[in-house]
């Protein structure tokens, strides 16, 4: 793919992660799940690979917590399982296999990596990692569906080919 058109859906990508964020981020305990960013993370994965799905995160996060509708905690929620869905599918080259690597990313390292560094160190909270957990894999697991779906449509409309 042209690096034009790898820049192009990174924006769109983007735009669409930061657009919907005020209207799908809910508060769930201390973090603020998010699942449209797990949909643009699967997309993202899937048709540019690791390296720009975790830009595209990284981005998105940055945007949302200074609009206030994120924490800091969408830096590991959101970076984890869009490398992983990248390196997965890259492997693979299917789609459930983003969503496996974006599940186990954010869904199951996330929290551990929130619970023992970010929420100490940089929110200056202790979050036991129970408290975390089921946020972070209730919001991947919603985005995950949301994202092998919008694929599907996708592919099946002639707009991407996998």
């Amino acid at each position: 793919m042209q690096r034009t058109r790898k820049v192009a859906y990174a924006v769109i990508l983007t735009a669409i992660g930061v657009a919907l964020a005020p209207y799908t981020s809910l508060p769930v305990g201390i973090a603020k799940i998010n699942p449209t960013q797990h949909f643009v993370n699967i997309i993202g994965a899937v048709l540019l690979g690791p390296g720009w799905a975790t830009l595209i995160a990284a981005v998105i996060g940055t945007i949302r917590n200074a609009m206030g509708v994120g924490t800091l905690l969408a830096f590991p929620g959101g970076m984890i399982g869009a490398f992983l869905a990248g390196i997965l599918y890259r492997m693979g080259r299917h789609r459930y296999l983003a969503a496996a690597g974006e599940i186990t990313g954010t869904g199951f390292i996330a929290p551990v990596v929130s619970a023992a560094i970010v929420a100490p160190v940089l929110m200056g909270k202790a979050i036991p990692l129970l408290a975390l957990l089921p946020s972070f894999l209730g919001s991947t697991i919603a985005g995950s569906i949301l994202g092998i779906l919008a694929l599907k449509l996708l592919e099946k409309n002639d707009i991407i080919e996998l």
